[in-house]
């Protein structure tokens, strides 16, 4: 493995791209994986030495676990994404907070942890983590309710499971908090995944954008992070190339 991260892909932003060419280009580049790829194609990312790095399970951005007539459903939901997830051998399933709605913050928060209570416990037996999405509120998901760093490490704190944590994405929690490196050095113990995306505009990383992803990188290899950090942002050029470069910026 080139460097020292464990380095993905999402799947949506190369729709254009079969699975087959993609998985191909993203082994010779040398990632390791690839996010939120369907199931019915990870024998293909298989036949290509990768992983489906990220599984949809339970809960939608604005329908999730902060609101307790959702729970009957993303328990038997997460359930299940997590006994697939297994099966495969995949470590990670992906779930959301939910939209506020006019809820505070403080009853979402005690909903959420109530909710992933009750499916922490199938994550720890499968060997799966389940990882709670850090989304911008500002600009692409208004009124989403785990939108800032310190209120889902509260969330992960009080389910107390090294099976439930934080997907920091990295273009979300740079729009909404800024100080990136310090905050995952200081809440590295609750974050299972990482995203990544230019700011501004959610494309690549380059000179264009206003954080230095190469220092963000060796900041999280330095604090020995062993999950997957996934790029996540929507290619304006040839997107293989951009993917390449986006790798070789973060092989450190």
């Amino acid at each position: 493995m080139p460097g020292r991260l464990k380095q993905s892909a999402a799947r949506w932003c190369y729709s254009k791209i079969s699975i087959e060419d993609l998985s191909r280009q993203a082994a010779e580049i040398g990632l390791a994986a690839l996010d939120l790829v369907d199931e019915k194609d990870w024998p293909t990312l298989k036949k290509y030495g990768l992983v489906s790095s990220m599984v949809y399970s339970a809960a939608t951005i604005p329908v999730g676990w902060n609101r307790k007539e959702n729970h009957d459903r993303l328990e038997k939901e997460m359930q299940a994404g997590i006994a697939r997830a297994a099966a495969a051998k995949l470590p990670n399933v992906i779930t959301f907070s939910g939209n506020r709605r006019g809820m505070s913050d403080e009853e979402g928060k005690a909903n959420c942890v109530e909710g992933l209570n009750r499916v922490k416990k199938a994550a720890e037996d499968a060997g799966v983590t389940i990882n709670l999405e850090l989304l911008n509120s500002k600009v692409d998901h208004k009124d989403y309710m785990c939108d800032h760093t310190a209120w889902g490490v509260e969330v992960v704190k009080a389910v107390g499971s090294p099976r439930v944590k934080l997907l920091y994405d990295i273009y979300h929690m740079q729009i909404m908090e800024g100080d990136v490196i310090r905050t995952i050095r200081d809440n590295i113990q609750y974050i299972g995944h990482f995203h990544t995306g230019g700011v501004p505009g959610r494309h690549e990383l380059d000179d264009t954008q206003e954080v230095n992803w190469r220092t963000v990188a060796q900041a999280i290899a330095d604090v020995k992070f062993e999950g997957y950090v996934a790029h996540e942002f929507v290619p304006t050029r040839d997107p293989i190339a951009s993917l390449k470069q986006a790798f070789t910026l973060c092989t450190v």
